[in-house]
């Protein structure tokens, strides 16, 4: 008998049961992965993030965009160049839209309150000041260094082609125009830490010196010195809503008397100086004009920046309310379907990520929606056509759209191209 025949037989191995298929997920419909997303973003939202500040910042930024693409124009001149014009030189009874479409006064206002915000919490953290502001700038001079380089390649090929001068000058000046703001911004910025000591304080002493370098320029309107000290102005006025929005940041505008207060002085300021002080009405500035609220603010634009200032404060509760879900008053259940308000909040909080973006790229919108056409040998209302002709804000509006469309692919673009640069530079880092 062999080995073989000695052992026992193995038993019999029963059949494994079949493993039931795992269940596939189910495919969210583009409706519901939009809601999940907005429900992610309002979710994702710091509970101590005061989302009125943001809720002013877009709707501050989507006025200066609309303001710019309705009072700039290009025009085709007889002789085949381009050049720069404005409603706003042969219509003064256009003068109110400026007090709606120009509140870069809220911008500096909410810029005040974010800078005095970072800066506290730096401090509290151990973080000097040259660490703080070379990371505050950083956030500035980045996008704006690309995108003047991206202009100067525009107008070294403009240049090449033999294109007109005065076509040069006007397409660059209406592209670089954003900058200003930026450099007014970083000079600010860097003295957020004087600001931060007595912001009240700073704030009169600012409407002082703009008050005297007007009052030099009225009193000696020849004088090659006076326009030059009043360009002191341009960061002068603009420290005005800075400080306020660093008061705001102390916790200074609890009660709405005192934003009450800003709004109603300075708008009856404000009245005071255009029907009796000579300043003009609008406060935006227009070609062949004499004076200027904006180029470099005058006192009534200050004025004008106190009464926004105040209005800007008085909505903080009724805009924060607007982007803020009601928390469940019961057990919590899971949401599947987001709000209007989270909705809302989703496209403002969307709009603050791109904002610098935005407002770079907005008026090159504006100028490649204009250039195509005149290219393919077309002019078109209320894009090429003088901005003097009665139907041309109709036509202008109609264009609006357009240029929206075209600003979101430049912002697409861009943004895209931020973010593979800082990855490069992170791998960079890391190896």
């Amino acid at each position: 008998m062999t080995d073989l025949e000695l052992r026992p037989a193995a038993p019999a191995r029963r059949p494994r049961p079949p493993v039931p298929p795992r269940p596939r997920p189910a495919r969210r419909t583009p409706w519901q992965a939009l809601h999940a997303a907005v429900l992610r973003l309002d979710a994702s939202t710091p509970a101590e993030r005061d989302r009125a500040a943001d809720v002013l910042r877009a709707l501050a930024l989507v006025a200066v965009v609309l303001g710019h693409w309705l009072v700039s124009g290009v025009v085709l001149q007889a002789g085949g160049h381009l050049a720069g014009d404005s409603p706003l030189r042969d219509r003064p009874g256009l003068a109110p839209v400026t007090w709606v479409l120009q509140p870069l006064a809220v911008f500096f206002l909410v810029g005040g309150r974010v800078s005095a915000q970072g800066y506290r919490v730096a401090r509290a953290r151990g973080i000097g000041y040259r660490a703080w502001l070379t990371r505050r700038l950083g956030r500035l001079l980045r996008p704006a260094t690309a995108f003047a380089l991206t202009w100067g390649l525009v107008w070294l090929g403009l240049v090449l082609a033999g294109t007109a001068h005065e076509t040069i000058h006007t397409l660059m000046w209406l592209a670089y125009s954003p900058l200003w703001f930026l450099g007014v911004y970083a000079l600010l910025i860097a003295a957020t830490p004087l600001v931060h000591r007595a912001p009240a304080r700073v704030a009169v002493a600012a409407c002082l010196v703009v008050a005297a370098l007007d009052a030099a320029h009225a009193l000696f309107p020849d004088s090659g010195w006076a326009d030059a000290l009043r360009l002191l102005n341009l960061p002068a006025g603009w420290l005005v809503p800075y400080c306020l929005g660093a008061v705001w940041a102390a916790g200074g505008f609890a009660r709405g008397r005192q934003a009450v207060a800003l709004l109603l002085g300075g708008a009856g300021a404000m009245a005071a100086l255009i029907l009796w002080g000579g300043y003009p009405a609008g406060m935006a500035g227009a070609p062949g004009t004499t004076l200027s609220n904006l180029h470099p603010p005058t006192l009534a634009l200050v004025a004008f920046g106190l009464a926004q200032s105040g209005a800007a404060l008085l909505l903080r509760n009724p805009l924060r309310r607007a982007v803020t879900a009601p928390a469940p008053a019961g057990p919590a259940v899971h949401q599947v379907r987001a709000t209007p308000r989270q909705f809302l909040w989703a496209a403002v909080a969307l709009l603050n990520v791109a904002a610098l973006t935005v407002f770079l790229w907005h008026q090159t919108a504006m100028l490649v929606t204009t250039v195509i056409p005149l290219g393919l040998g077309q002019v078109l209302p209320g894009l090429h056509t003088s901005p003097g002709a009665p139907l041309w804000t109709a036509a202008r509006c109609g264009w609006i759209p357009v240029f929206v469309l075209v600003l979101a692919v430049l912002v697409t673009a861009v943004r895209d191209r931020d973010a593979t640069r800082a990855k490069r530079s992170n791998n960079r880092t890391i190896t």
